[in-house]
């Protein structure tokens, strides 16, 4: 199977270790970058040496925010899955990351296997056809 080279935005060291450890054994999933800031992920992603597959991103970061990582790479050429992982994935927060270009909204607290099984499903584009707003 296919790895899809995944890049995440995640400021806490030991969330994004753990994340990546799972990922990387439990999903085809390759990590080729990381960012702890929305100024230093809006930079990687906007590098044409950089195409990546899939984009986990967190609302709240050292500097910046996940929201503004959205809104920089709706603006970037080429077609990325973008996903958010947060564990403030409010109703008003998922509806806001849906509009500014994110595929999916997970919760970190209770939505880690959901976030498994999209990562799973990708290489072959089913997704399971759940609706992205069914939290809302």
């Amino acid at each position: 199977m296919r790895k899809l080279k995944t890049y995440i935005v995640e400021d806490s060291q030991v969330i994004r270790e753990s994340l990546i450890a799972t990922l990387e054994e439990l999903t085809p999933v390759k990590v080729v970058g990381t960012a702890e800031s929305e100024a230093a992920a809006t930079q990687w992603l906007a590098s044409s040496d950089h195409p990546v597959d899939l984009v986990i991103v967190d609302i709240f970061l050292k500097s910046g925010s996940g929201l503004g990582v959205l809104r920089s790479v709706q603006t970037l050429p080429g077609h990325r899955n973008i996903v958010v992982l947060s564990n403030y994935a409010t109703a008003d927060i998922r509806r806001k990351c849906l509009e500014l270009g994110a595929n999916r909204v997970f919760d970190k607290s209770n939505e880690i296997d959901a976030l498994m099984d999209y990562c799973n499903a990708l290489p072959t584009g089913d997704t399971g056809g759940v609706n992205p707003t069914a939290a809302l």
